[in-house]
């Protein structure tokens, strides 16, 4: 039999018999490594202990003490224990699909009666069950018309349809939790009982359609959340209380920001207060970008299929496009334009206006970018996926030996926005070459390796996700983390020199040859809805005050006041802030509680006393105290603390 070498992390290695398997492996290197052991990764591929491994290769033995395996495991685990259990209480209950997801798992179930919170109680008691009996996990390989005939004997459906979707010649990979079986490419832990059984909880039921297709079944999908241990499930519940205090859309309502409504699905209707935010935002941006060397542009929101079909996108993009037909004078067929669901292509069209020399480069050209997609009606979520948004584009046209430079220079002008915007920490994550690419080794490594360069320049950590790059380059994506430890992806940086050739974008080199640029894309916001969205929930509304809608409320106490309130109002909004007076007859009590729940961060109190000295009694929202000063003083400081960032 032949022998292959496996490395381990502390960089010995081991030789053993093709075929071996990691559980076996494990337990030639100590029993207690035998018994712990709950995956392995092989030359960065997470696999199942079971199965057995043909080549020699870099191997590390995971546990539960590895957060992210073990993660991934125990919540693949709970989505087929919870399958297996609602199949036991309903045994006419159809599987689909349960994959992992942020913080737990969902699996769909096709059920002609509605789940209710009663049923989900049922189910975690059945799942607590499963994982008391230890049934063993075990996994088999088998050819797709053995798949098939299982499942079209067990009066699954939807399960011979996923095999149906699996390229011939390929195996297919069966999964048992002790009696129950379905379809998965695991991995999976060894038995049910190393899931925590008090770690887990079943949340809510929603709708969701069959391979997310509106014209297929609409399906019963179960979410849940898992985690290693009962304290980590309890942090993570308690952080869903304080998300839904600050919860956008209901902030938003209280702040007056903005609405939706079922007329224009996935678009926003900004209110005064919330648009006073967004020009602030884009205001703050533009400035950045024009120090930072960007050129902005303004590019057509209606752009005819012809472009579309030229950089790909039609193909591609197709079904999420908004279509606009038009009749043309004298033509016997209708135009065909769409909105543009992205910038791309329209900014080439501006580069190739006019021969480019590489003394040109690199052009960094930006737009606030209106784009269009067409996202289904069970994906929008308020501010956070609309069908309408603006991002902060830019592309940079560039040649190969300037893409570390502007990486670098990217990065650090991202580390900065985001301080500026509140969040001081943020994730970076490389996405490598995929299987199916184009251009040479050659070419991918020179990339990959100037990205990851500009990344250690900046003194910035990250992880590589292998294979998740672009058919035609890699990319950084850009996850920050907020008040309450969430994280959202919004910035990317992404290496194209796929669409500059599909669009004949080209630049005059050194040589006296015409060469093609790079073209660089990036963002940090991502897009202003989203964006705007995750500050409100991470200063729960209480917006910094360059930020604020409504900046100072200047409220009378006595009606005598009006006239010092009227004038002080005036005095603060020559000096650039948003000011506002309140003299309704009404106590101050009352005032300051209903400013304070509409998030304004200050409010002047204004009585007789303060008349007579030309003060103001300041009280800064979620602050009990108030403070007696001055009225120039009030201005001064006021003044200061309501400039943007960069400008202070």
């Amino acid at each position: 039999m032949s022998q292959i070498s496996l490395t381990f992390p502390d960089g010995n290695s081991r030789e053993y018999p093709a075929g071996v398997t990691a559980a076996e492996v494990a337990a030639s290197i100590a029993p207690s490594l035998a018994k712990n052991a709950i995956s392995a990764s092989f030359d960065g591929r997470h696999v199942d202990l079971s199965w057995p491994i043909g080549e020699s290769g870099a191997l590390r033995l995971n546990t539960m003490k590895d957060a992210d395996p073990a993660l991934e495991l125990i919540r693949h685990d709970l989505a087929h224990i919870m399958a297996r259990a609602v199949q036991e209480l309903w045994p006419d209950v159809k599987v689909t699909i349960g994959p992992v997801r942020d913080f737990g798992w969902f699996y769909d179930f096709d059920r002609a009666e509605p789940f209710t919170p009663e049923d989900l109680g049922a189910i975690e008691a059945r799942m607590k069950q499963i994982i008391a009996a230890r049934d063993p996990v075990r996994t088999e390989v088998w050819d797709r018309n053995r798949a098939l005939a299982y499942y079209k004997d067990r009066g699954e459906p939807f399960k011979l349809e996923l095999i149906d979707r699996i390229p011939e010649g390929e195996d297919v990979r069966m999964y048992w939790h002790g009696d129950w079986q379905d379809l998965c490419r695991g991995p999976h832990l060894q038995n049910t009982g190393q899931v925590p059984a008090d770690a887990f909880k079943l949340t809510h039921v929603a709708g969701a359609y069959w391979l997310g297709d509106a014209a297929r079944p609409m399906l019963q999908r179960i979410y849940g959340v898992a985690f290693r241990n009962r304290d980590e499930l309890k942090a993570h519940m308690t952080m869903l209380e304080e998300a839904a205090k600050r919860d956008h859309r209901k902030l938003g309502r209280e702040m007056d920001l903005f609405h939706l409504q079922e007329e224009a699905p996935g678009m926003v209707f900004w209110h005064p207060n919330g648009w006073t935010i967004y020009r602030a935002l884009e205001d703050y941006m533009r400035r950045r970008l024009t120090r930072a060397g960007y050129k902005e542009i303004r590019t057509p929101q209606v752009v005819d299929r012809i472009l579309w079909e030229k950089s790909g996108h039609w193909e591609a993009y197709r079904e999420n496009m908004f279509i606009v037909e038009v009749d043309e004078e004298g033509a016997k067929e209708k135009r065909i334009n769409a909105l543009k669901p992205m910038n791309c292509p329209c900014h080439v069209q501006v580069y190739n206006q006019g021969l480019k020399s590489y003394r040109d480069l690199p052009l960094r050209l930006a737009e606030f970018g209106s784009c269009h997609r067409y996202e289904s009606s069970g994906s929008m979520h308020g501010l956070m996926r609309v069908r309408g948004f603006t991002q902060d584009d830019a592309h940079i046209f560039c040649t190969e030996d300037q893409i570390e430079s502007e990486c670098a220079a990217f990065i650090t002008l991202l580390a900065s926005v985001y301080k500026d915007l509140g969040f001081d920490s943020f994730e970076i994550k490389l996405s490598t070459r995929p299987e199916v690419r184009i251009g040479s080794d050659e070419d991918w490594d020179k990339v990959e390796t100037a990205l990851e360069n500009a990344i250690r320049k900046t003194g910035n950590e990250y992880e590589i996700d292998p294979g998740e790059g672009a058919f035609y380059g890699p990319k950084l994506d850009f996850k920050l983390t907020d008040a309450i430890g969430r994280k959202w992806q919004c910035g990317t940086f992404q290496v194209d020199p796929n669409l500059p050739t599909r669009l004949d974008a080209e630049y005059v080199g050194e040589d006296g040859g015409k060469h093609r640029p790079y073209m660089l894309h990036r963002a940090i916001l991502g897009s202003f809805e989203r964006f705007i969205g995750i500050l409100i929930e991470n200063y729960a509304g209480k917006m910094p005050l360059w930020l604020a809608p409504r900046q100072v409320v200047v409220a009378s106490i006595v009606s005598g006041a009006d006239d010092y309130v009227a004038e002080v109002v005036n005095a603060l909004k020559e000096a650039g802030i948003r000011a506002e007076a309140d003299t309704r007859n009404e106590k101050i009590n009352y005032k300051v509680r209903e400013h304070s729940v509409e998030k304004v961060p200050v409010i002047l109190a204004i009585g007789m006393k303060e008349v007579e000295d030309r003060s103001v009694s300041l009280r800064r929202l979620g602050d009990n105290r108030s403070e007696s000063i001055p009225l120039a003083a009030a201005i001064e400081t006021l003044t200061a603390e309501a400039k943007a960032p960069d400008m202070t």
